[in-house]
């Protein structure tokens, strides 16, 4: 019986010595979707993409987003998505790094955007659900809360969810109790 393991090694070997030359890395079919979408990215002006962990790691990386309407106007937001290899079958995991008082955005980052939960499908890509984070920005939905309190307030007062918003992008404290999960 042909030991499968011993010519698995054999080939890897052999591929490695192969005109001295290191194997080039299998990618996973995520990492080659991913790269098709990376490569397809049209952004807004007022998003980036940058990959600090350098090219070998595009399964992770943070995105930017400078609003240039709506609330939060002049703010800088930065977001964190780690990509499975499972991807696009499932979405990636989406974090905020920047502490915003934000109806669909709680204090550890966690994210409330429909499309990154139960109307995820394998033909929406990264551009997508990064217009999708820039939306949140533009039109916050007090519909889908994770801060409820926030959300409360944006839709009972606008006007004080507008001075809280300018408050807390310049440091000040908002009031914030409760921030379940959004279902």
């Amino acid at each position: 019986m042909i030991n499968l393991f011993k010519v698995k090694a054999k080939q890897r070997e052999i591929s490695e010595n192969a005109n001295g030359k290191t194997p080039v890395k299998k990618q996973s079919a995520g990492e080659l979707r991913l790269h098709k979408d990376i490569s397809e990215l049209n952004l807004a002006k007022t998003c980036s993409i940058a990959f600090p962990n350098g090219k070998d790691d595009l399964m992770n990386f943070e995105v930017t987003i400078r609003p240039d309407e709506g609330y939060y106007v002049g703010g800088t937001f930065f977001f964190t998505f780690q990509v499975s290899p499972v991807y696009p079958h499932e979405p990636p995991k989406v974090k905020c790094k920047t502490k915003v008082y934000h109806p669909n955005i709680d204090l550890e980052g966690n994210v409330c955007l429909n499309i990154l939960r139960e109307d995820w499908k394998p033909v929406l890509s990264i551009n997508t659900l990064i217009y999708g984070l820039f939306h949140l920005f533009t039109q916050p939905n007090h519909e889908d809360p994770l801060n409820h309190d926030a959300a409360a307030v944006l839709r009972d007062n606008p006007k004080l969810f507008e001075t809280n918003v300018k408050r807390a992008m310049a440091g000040g404290y908002v009031g914030q109790t409760s921030f379940p999960r959004c279902m």
